[in-house]
């Protein structure tokens, strides 16, 4: 098998052994759209996390077999062209609930204990020059007795709910927005903004879910409450969530996610100074551990695919 690697970068120099047992592994680090079609020409398999795949790309690559996307997501694969080109199309899906969870408390903690702010202050000297013992300049909060609000009751959402119970906090699920119906166990979409102290967002980028959280869905939360997204960037309307920021409307955000990646220079979050929001490039799905889990679920579809089986199957 001839097995091409179109944006190596994005598994940050994990070992690729597990893809070596099928043949001949071909790497690239980054793939421009100009640069596509002459490296999958000679493909059986291609490994993409981003790069975009279409009929055009098929038509070129007449002895590919199999995509494997080195992620959950498979937006970037025209799913039709790769059916009617009869070409399987796996993901790998709960790699980095871990990671992601992990990256949402990390959020969290520094916002509410304003670690960022006095880790800051301390290398400027502030805590060098305090007149006591310590440092309480900014405001210092427990998650426990909270009403952490989760928007998006799948893997992640269930694994962040079990930590914040953990913590102490009361975990409320925020049931759809628009849905006719309340199922049990949640609690209507405005209700839950209404009395949440900590947002944390974890549903998927739907037509139904992009800019959810706009300028009216933002001013239903409490001043003090604090948004979190490692989900999709698309989901929160990010002028939005930095006028929201800058007039203290809520307390603070942490963001992972951009609806443009890499981030823009202009986007409203990046020109954003305020010391009230913690950005984040994307980062967390990507732990060393949650990456080497997503190798090992390629070669596991892999050797699916080669055996005759369905497992990952997207297409």
């Amino acid at each position: 098998m001839n097995i091409v690697v179109l944006d190596a970068a994005t598994l940050a120099g994990v070992d690729l052994s597990p893809l070596h047992a099928f043949g001949t592994v071909t790497t690239y680090e980054y793939t421009q759209p100009s640069e596509v079609n002459s490296r999958i020409q000679q493909a059986n398999i291609i490994i993409s996390n981003k790069v975009q795949l279409n009929a055009t790309n098929f038509a070129i690559a007449s002895d590919l077999k199999l995509i494997c996307v080195a992620a959950t997501g498979t937006n970037n694969i025209d799913l039709v062209a790769a059916k009617d080109a009869g070409i399987a199309v796996t993901n790998v899906a709960g790699y980095s609930t871990p990671s992601v969870v992990q990256h949402t408390f990390t959020l969290l903690g520094n916002l509410m204990s304003n670690i960022h702010r006095y880790a800051a202050d301390t290398k400027q000297g502030a805590w060098q020059n305090s007149k006591m013992f310590c440092r309480l300049d900014y405001s210092i909060n427990d998650i426990a007795a909270k009403n952490f609000v989760i928007v998006g009751y799948g893997n992640l959402g269930q694994a962040t709910a079990k930590v914040a119970e953990a913590f102490g906090a009361k975990v409320i699920i925020a049931e759809r927005p628009n849905s006719k119906a309340t199922r049990s166990g949640r609690v209507t979409f405005e209700e839950a903004m209404q009395i949440a102290d900590i947002v944390s967002i974890h549903c998927p980028l739907t037509p139904q879910t992009e800019n959810l959280f706009n300028e009216k869905t933002l001013s239903l939360l409490p001043k003090h409450a604090i948004l979190i997204n490692t989900a999709r960037g698309g989901i929160v309307n990010e002028k939005a969530l930095a006028d929201a920021l800058a007039a203290n409307q809520i307390a603070a955000a942490g963001v992972d996610v951009l609806s443009i990646e890499p981030a823009t220079t202009d986007n409203p979050l990046i020109t954003y100074q305020g010391d009230n929001l913690m950005l984040t490039p994307h980062t967390a799905w990507a732990s060393h551990e949650s990456i080497t889990r997503l190798i090992q679920g390629i070669a596991d579809n892999i050797t699916s695919f080669l055996d005759g089986g369905q497992h990952n199957r997207v297409v």
